[in-house]
């Protein structure tokens, strides 16, 4: 199949195939005589792999890692397949407390703002902002 079905089967931007081609996370297709990639049934396995993993919060790299997995299940095991995906899990479990705290801190010094009209002079956001560089 040409890129732009692809594209449309997967709901995937032509220029996102090209970098996934070009980065190696799929295959390149043979061309066609006049030049044009002709992609197997078997490329929309690899994309539908890649956006799960992707909205569970896998980078391309990750998914990179993973598909070398899948790719080759019988020379891996799941063990390995579930310690990427605890390291995962750590990493959320980090990035989700960092927002928590960036969350209470700007609650705070918005709650501490009074929010008019005056001049920002003396804005207790500013002034917070100012103080925590």
């Amino acid at each position: 199949m040409k890129i732009g079905e692809l594209s449309k089967q997967s709901d995937i931007p032509i220029e996102t195939l090209r970098y996934y081609e070009k980065e190696g996370l799929i295959p390149s297709p043979p061309r066609s005589e006049g030049g044009y990639r002709d992609y197997p049934s078997s490329t929309l396995s690899f994309l539908t792999f890649i956006k799960s993993a992707k909205s569970v919060g896998f980078t391309l790299k990750e998914c990179r890692d993973l598909l070398a997995i899948f790719v080759s299940r019988d020379a891996h095991t799941c063990a390995e397949v579930k310690g990427l995906s605890e390291q995962k899990l750590d990493d959320l479990d980090t990035q989700m407390k960092a927002l928590s705290t960036m969350h209470s801190t700007l609650k705070a010094i918005s709650d501490a703002c009074c929010g008019g009209e005056e001049s920002a002079a003396n804005c207790a956001i500013l002034n917070q902002l100012e103080r925590s560089a």
